[in-house]
């Protein structure tokens, strides 16, 4: 997929000013555009690969535009009846021209926006719409448009190969190949943790952390990396943290996902975050092998924490799901619900307890954060970020 490079759309004439779509870059998802009249646009985007669901995650470029008209963009086959949309949520947009300019990069957008349930279907299934309006602030400007701040697994590589390089955070931050994906990407995972100082033996407990098992929750990664910026820093808490856990984190479970530009599933139309329980070693290969790691690690030492990333498309407010049985342990730090409540003390403004949910459905019993309560990971959580 990263191989192809988009092909130039040529105009028919000089004086026409219809715009020009693509999508056909990593991470990029749109389907079909039809022009309605001069300033607007209808949407489709294109379902997860092998599934005919799954309409969520968008990033398109447009250019041929005209400065200060007011186009308007519709997407018309969302699958959710609720949406952050309904609550204030704004498509983001990026244009070259301000980028190189004034050095503006991503921006929440739009006017008159309105997402509402629309007189399409198909199988049985309701579609709704996303509207919304949009001067543009430069003639002929190439501009991107996305549901949510694009986090490709180029990115990751970049800021792995930046890790590398470093000759000081290369010393406690150690990159292995956990396995390839279906589609030969590297599955990536990272062991961080400062060597033991001489005559130090200290067993030390482990933190296992996750991301990205859907692609079109890209927030996840920014989560990730806010998180790998901190714990490799020089800060006395990283440093402290650094001396007392070993961190082994997988950033990215879903490349193959990432790449193709799906919302939730992998290359083969499975949601990943409900395969920890299968043996498909071969169909779900990031998926066995990081459950796999997790058993050698519980070998070796005491799991203090496990986290899988995540981002909420309905909810707002970052909160965490965990797993606690009706007869709680008596020891209180090994209480479910004493890590996310000291989450929400540390950062009011962000993190929300009341959102928090500790029940185990019947539906969540093939996730992470389930499976690996199960194992033995006491303290097992889905992080959740709007």
């Amino acid at each position: 997929v990263r191989g192809l490079s988009p092909l130039k759309q040529i105009l028919h004439q000089k004086e026409d000013n219809t715009l020009i779509f693509e999508a056909r870059f990593e991470s990029g998802n749109l389907q079909k555009v039809v022009k309605v009249n001069e300033f607007e646009y209808q949407l489709t985007l294109r379902t997860d690969l092998y599934t005919s669901r799954y309409t969520q995650w968008y990033y398109f470029q447009v250019s041929n535009m005209q400065a200060g008209m007011p186009y308007r963009f519709t997407i018309v086959n969302f699958t959710n009846r609720n949406s952050l949309y309904k609550h204030g949520l704004q498509p983001l947009f990026y244009s070259e021209a301000d980028a190189k300019q004034h050095k503006v990069g991503w921006r929440r957008t739009g006017n008159e926006l309105k997402y509402y349930k629309n007189n399409v279907g198909q199988g049985g299934r309701q579609y709704f719409s996303l509207t919304w309006t949009f001067q543009f602030p430069h003639d002929l400007d190439t501009c991107y448009f996305a549901h949510c701040y694009p986090y490709t697994y180029s990115s990751l590589q970049e800021y792995l190969v930046a890790i590398c390089k470093d000759p000081i955070k290369s010393t406690f931050c150690k990159i292995h190949i956990l396995c390839h994906s279906l589609a030969g990407n590297i599955v990536y995972l990272l062991t961080i943790t400062n060597p033991p100082r001489s005559g130090e033996d200290i067993k030390k407990k482990a933190v296992i952390l996750t991301a990205r098992v859907h692609p079109g929750e890209t927030n996840s990664s920014w989560i990730m990396k806010g998180f790998l910026d901190y714990i490799l820093g020089d800060s006395g808490t990283a440093q402290l943290l650094r001396d007392n856990f070993v961190f082994k984190v997988v950033p990215m479970l879903n490349p193959d996902g990432v790449i193709v530009g799906n919302h939730r599933c992998s290359l083969t139309g499975q949601d990943l975050n409900r395969k920890y329980r299968s043996n498909g070693k071969k169909c779900y290969p990031s998926i066995w092998y990081t459950r796999n790691m997790i058993k050698r690690v519980m070998e070796e030492r005491d799991v203090f924490l496990y986290c899988d990333i995540h981002g909420h498309n309905k909810k707002q407010n970052v909160f965490m799901y965990g797993c606690e049985r009706k007869q709680q342990t008596k020891a209180p730090y090994m209480h479910p619900r004493v890590f996310p409540l000291l989450l929400s003390k540390n950062c009011p403004d962000k993190f929300s307890f009341r959102d928090c949910r500790f029940k185990v459905r019947k539906s969540k019993q093939g996730t992470g954060r389930v499976v690996m309560w199960k194992m033995g990971i006491n303290n097992s959580y889905t992080l959740e970020a709007s």
